[in-house]
């Protein structure tokens, strides 16, 4: 059985747009019931950067669900911030039946005990999130290897030290159990509003205006791989996920429907070149590390030099404005390089003092 996927143009269809596509899938109506409640898992990593489903498509989202008796928008707590601070994006939602909720205040948990060969874990999945309720989940299209639609299910665990799952050994199986946890996705909707590159510590995104939805959600990832310029056949989120049965990840077994494929790798093919030349033309971020060690190398702490640490401090700042307001940082990366032995070190009475010999 092939799976379908609907590529809807946001320019045609703002208003109306998820419904549109899930009619081009065969419709909802299975899961669009007055009987039961659907919980939307948005993904918002830290709201300065835009990088998150519009509140346009949120709210298509939530009119597709005309019959559902209450919508509720979930996310837990990083360590950027709360949930609820983070689902304030989509605050002007917000009503009697559309109600935000973070998952990480949730008392009423169940334990899922996740696949790992070097330590047990085990994850307090909130029940707000399980059948009978419907599961739709949304994130952003962008060029990430560890995918968006099903990374977004990395969001469910309520602890805000989630960077503890991001090792191989346990961040595929992760995925994997939540999905079963849940009871599987019941639709997908990759929002391409914008199309989202991340490189060398550079961002760059360009405006698509295409949503991708579909009730298999591994078809979903696939395709906006393939648009991405990823290789779904060589990615172990998607091959993890077809192993196990719980999707197809193969391009010639899933259908798109509505805007045409001709069009779509047009589109995208000239975005990812944007964003790639766009990448090529920003300068370098700022990074600590490599000013603190510009300093070791250039000789800045070498004997009879010592240098206290509001000097070194006071040096990277003249060198480069950019380091401003990251006192915090620099002292860190300093600490780091004493404790490595790139520099000899002392602590006085009222601060650092460092030399290399």
């Amino acid at each position: 059985m092939n799976a379908i996927v609907a590529a809807v143009d946001l320019r045609e269809h703002k208003q109306d747009s998820v419904k549109y596509a899930c009619n081009l899938i065969g419709g909802i109506d299975d899961i669009d019931v007055s009987d039961r409640e659907v919980v939307i898992k948005v993904g918002v990593f830290y709201p300065e950067s835009g990088w998150y489903s519009t509140v346009e498509t949120v709210e298509s989202i939530i009119k597709a669900f005309s019959h559902a008796p209450r919508k509720y928008l979930v996310e837990t707590d990083n360590y950027q911030g709360t949930g609820t601070e983070r689902l304030k994006v989509w605050e002007s939602l917000f009503s009697d039946t559309v109600i935000p909720v973070n998952l990480s205040d949730e008392n009423e948990t169940s334990p899922v005990k996740v696949p790992n060969p070097i330590r047990e874990v085990v994850i307090d999945l909130a029940e707000l999130v399980l059948k009978p309720r419907v599961f739709v989940n949304t994130h952003v299209m962008r060029t990430y290897e560890k995918g968006s639609i099903l990374k977004n299910l990395f969001g469910l665990p309520p602890t805000r030290k989630k960077v503890q799952y991001h090792k191989n050994e346990i961040f595929f199986n992760l995925l994997t159990t939540l999905y079963e946890a849940i009871g599987g996705i019941d639709l997908s909707i990759l929002d391409a509003t914008y199309f989202s590159k991340f490189s060398k510590g550079k961002g760059a995104r360009t405006r698509t205006d295409i949503l991708f939805v579909g009730r298999d959600s591994v078809a979903v990832e696939t395709v906006g791989f393939h648009f991405a310029g990823i290789k779904a056949q060589k990615n172990q989120v998607i091959q993890s996920f077809v192993e196990r049965g719980l999707g197809i990840g193969d391009l010639d077994r899933i259908e798109v429907v509505g805007v045409p494929i001709d069009k779509l790798e047009r589109k995208f093919g000239e975005a990812r070149r944007a964003l790639e030349a766009e990448i090529d033309s920003t300068p370098e971020p700022w990074s600590a590390s490599k000013a603190v060690d510009g300093l070791i190398k250039n000789g800045y702490f070498k004997l009879p030099s010592k240098r206290t640490m509001s000097e070194a401090i006071a040096a990277l700042k003249k060198a480069d404005p950019r380091a401003e307001n990251r006192d915090q940082m620099i002292y860190t990366t300093m600490k780091q390089r004493f404790d490595k032995g790139m520099l000899k070190g002392e602590k006085g009475e009222n601060e650092w003092t460092f030399w290399t010999i």
